[in-house]
């Protein structure tokens, strides 16, 4: 199945950007190793600090208020959520402090524990007694206050049931003193015997109401888990100061790492050549080092023999590079430039032939560089930088010799070697009429070369000796 070219473009720009990371490895590691000690030298700078937590169970006080909904997260005929910013008020607190006998204290730090009517009252110190003895402290003006409201609030409903009480026994006193002066059987009198039976219910509501407030059982809640000092600091801690410097070193070195290769002018792969120089890549022969590719093998036990390495190429490459050299090339003379210079020399092993059938110029000779019709830049990746090659490019550029492209290499450099192709056989009858004569060098090579044909003055007829004596 056929891949989208989205994914292929994302698989490369992730590839890009961990060989990034690999080439700038040294920075990345440096700013995390530095993050990762930063964080601990902060976290020893930072005193320690105890939590102390005392657990209290609230209760349900008076009549269960109808806004109070039992739901997933409230379970009681309470609102859990809004006692614990009660708890966490100036109010608690300030009660607390005048129970410390301090001017002021810190808040405390409430939550809910999911399902439950418990309340969790944190008090942070320097020390732990004083954070345990702080957090009961908090538990106790906590309920304090919430038996003192709930006592306000029970006297203000006893005081309003108690006033409509009394305004409705006056009502029915008033209907009582009315009916005696009424006639039986009359229309005000049926009225009038109907009020009272309405007033008697009232009253008789209120009565029972009043009694209900007045018998509340005021119990604000109960302190389930005292505060007890705590062993071990709460903070700092040690893996979120480690992680969070860590982390910043990873983020800190990857931006580093961008920095530095943006700025890095040499070359590393072969992506680097045509983004920084615009020169066309025609082969990466950098890739004949990948694992499967190289053989070592050593010889310790040998004197004088240290280690014997071999490359094998895949047998497409070199083809590929030679067809790539012949097709891209305008003339028949090749200029084959190394950069550096010792790039060769430098090679430890042998080099790779590619077989081309160009005349090849290695610029050794003072004569390449004026006989040359095109160039092709051997680069050493990692060794040059990008304006060694530009330089190169204007320096080929202004004696108008084009360059066709750019070989990446590394550890193998390539040997270009001309192609001979062979000439066909001429008999010796045509080579003395035409005035081509072969030559000991140009018979060993395949090549003919060409002479300027010249009349003989006179050649005595050959005869054919006759047998003698030896």
């Amino acid at each position: 199945m056929t891949q989208p070219p989205d994914v292929h473009a994302r698989r490369g720009e992730l590839a890009d950007h961990l060989a990034l990371l690999r080439r700038q490895w040294l920075v990345l590691v440096g700013c995390v190793v530095v993050g990762g000690t930063a964080g601990l030298g902060l976290m020893r700078l930072t005193p320690s600090a105890y939590t102390a937590v005392t657990q209290v169970q609230v209760m349900p006080i008076g009549a269960q208020e109808p806004g109070n909904q039992v739901t997933a997260r409230q379970r009681e005929s309470l609102n859990l959520d809004t006692e614990a910013q009660v708890a966490a008020s100036a109010v608690v607190t300030g009660r607390a402090a005048k129970a410390l006998g301090l001017t002021t204290a810190e808040p405390a730090e409430v939550t809910v524990p999911p399902n439950s009517s418990v309340l969790a009252i944190a008090v942070t110190a320097a020390d732990p007694q004083t954070a345990a003895v702080r957090s009961t402290a908090y538990a106790d003006a906590y309920l304090a206050h919430r038996r003192d409201s709930a006592l306000t609030a029970l006297a203000e409903q006893q005081q309003a049931v108690l006033g409509k009480l009394r305004q409705v026994n006056a009502g029915l006193d008033a209907t009582i003193r009315r009916l005696a002066l009424l006639v039986r059987g009359t229309p005000d009198h049926t009225i009038a015997l109907q009020r009272q039976s309405v007033l008697n219910r009232q009253a008789a509501s209120l009565a029972l109401k009043y009694d209900a407030l007045r018998t509340v059982a005021v119990t604000p809640g109960a302190v389930i888990s005292p505060a007890v000092p705590p062993s071990e600091p709460s903070s700092p801690s040690l893996p979120l100061y480690l992680g969070t410097g860590l982390m910043a070193g990873l983020l800190t070195g990857a931006a580093a790492a961008l920095i530095r290769d943006r700025l890095d002018i040499r070359l590393r792969q072969a992506a680097d050549i045509e983004r920084l120089t615009g020169l066309p890549v025609l082969a990466d022969l950098s890739c004949v080092t990948e694992p499967g590719l190289l053989h070592e093998r050593s010889y310790a036990a040998e004197p004088g023999v240290l280690h014997e390495r071999s490359y094998a190429v895949e047998p497409g490459v070199l083809h590929e590079l030679a067809c790539a050299v012949v097709a891209a090339c305008p003339g028949k003379r090749l200029l084959v430039c190394a950069l550096p210079a010792d790039l060769r020399s430098s090679s430890p092993v042998e080099p790779l032939a590619v077989s081309a059938p160009l005349t090849v110029l290695d610029g050794t000779d003072v004569r390449d560089l004026a006989r040359a019709d095109a160039a092709l830049l051997l680069v050493g990746l990692g060794r040059v930088t990008a304006p060694e090659v530009t330089a190169a490019a204007r320096r080929l550029g202004r004696h108008d010799v084009p360059i066709i492209g750019v070989v990446a290499v590394t550890d193998v450099v390539p040997t270009f070697v001309p192609l001979l192709e062979p000439r066909p056989h001429t008999p010796l009858g045509k080579l003395v009429a035409t005035g081509e004569f072969p030559t000991a060098t140009s018979a060993e090579l395949g090549i003919s070369t060409s002479a300027e044909t010249t009349p003989l003055p006179h050649m005595p007829p050959l005869r054919r000796s006759r047998p003698g004596p030896p």
